[in-house]
């Protein structure tokens, strides 16, 4: 049997991310779940410039960032259904996204990891890598990648009582 208790997406605010949003969502709802929303904001404090000099950043501007980026999730995370998931909304400020997500997975019990894959072409995906493949490769629970678009079995609500017609 699977126990599905504590499900994290972790967000980039991205198209991707936003199919793998409705995938745990459904999954969530089949299986009684909760959701924690993750996105990690990029660290603008410990950003480095040619290798070795650090940049003054003015003091608000991680909260501005942080800020803008709780914005972006309560926007993403509006729930009208009559009975609510259960949704987590987390901001960490990291510029190694893919540990991050991972040890987030780790300290918090997650159960399952779903998340939005942008299908980056062989050279670009040489040169860059994917923050989903890191997460597959660390991840000490599943993790579902969903890559978008490709083929859907999340329908929204009216196509799915459409389709039962």
């Amino acid at each position: 049997m699977i126990a599905l208790k504590k499900i994290l997406v972790p967000t980039d605010f991205g198209e991707a991310a936003d199919a793998a949003l409705d995938y745990a969502r459904a999954l969530a709802r089949n299986f009684g779940a909760s959701v924690d929303v993750l996105h990690v904001a990029e660290d603008a404090s410990a950003r480095m410039f040619a290798g070795e000099v650090y940049v003054a950043v003015p003091p608000t501007m991680q909260q501005d960032i942080e800020a803008a980026a709780v914005k972006q999730l309560e926007q993403r995370l509006v729930d009208n259904d009559p009975k609510p998931l259960v949704m987590r909304r987390v901001v960490v400020a990291s510029n190694a996204p893919a540990l991050t997500i991972v040890n987030y997975a780790k300290e918090s019990n997650i159960d399952l990891i779903v998340m939005g894959t942008h299908g980056r072409g062989a050279m670009a995906h040489l040169f860059v890598g994917s923050v989903a493949e890191r997460v597959v490769r660390l991840a000490g629970c599943p993790v579902l990648v969903v890559r978008h678009p490709e083929h859907e079995f999340v329908l929204p609500d009216t196509l799915a009582v459409a389709a039962r017609a």
